[in-house]
């Protein structure tokens, strides 16, 4: 399945509100919940502006991604991410580099059929000319017990 390749993305899936005392910054705070509801809502758009250029993942089957192939399944007819929450949130900004993460419980449809799986992730942004963009994420799909 094409999409469910996807879903064990980037999942970059990052929502602020975590594991550091220090609250993130407005700006990646509000980039990162864009990015979330971008792949939640098959943005198009959305992905283009938030994703770099050179954005590279490795999915949860240790597959090398390009930013195309990550939009392209994002927005493919039969595929669609629910709406999800990061447990576990790893959020760590070193000035303007910073890596969020964390565990979700994965559900959607791809291809008419549903899925559910675990991942754990992690995305690392980069403010690039005054804006926040996501260049690279790594997924591990959790063992089930």
């Amino acid at each position: 399945m094409l999409h469910f390749r996807t879903a064990l993305i980037a999942l970059a899936l990052t929502v602020p509100g975590g594991a550091l005392a220090a609250p993130l910054p407005a700006d990646l705070a509000a980039a990162a919940h864009a990015y979330d509801a971008a792949q939640v809502n098959g943005d198009r758009a959305a992905l283009e502006r938030l994703v770099a250029d050179d954005y590279v993942l490795v999915n949860g089957a240790g597959q090398v991604q390009d930013k195309a192939r990550l939009i392209a399944d994002y927005v493919a007819p039969g595929f669609k991410l629910d709406p999800f929450t990061i447990e576990e949130p790893v959020e760590k900004v070193f000035g303007d580099t910073a890596l969020l993460g964390g565990r979700v419980n994965m559900t959607g449809t791809d291809g008419g059929q549903r899925f559910a799986l675990v991942v754990r992730f992690v995305d690392t942004w980069a403010k690039r000319d005054g804006q926040w963009r996501v260049v690279y994420s790594q997924v591990t799909r959790v063992a089930k017990p």
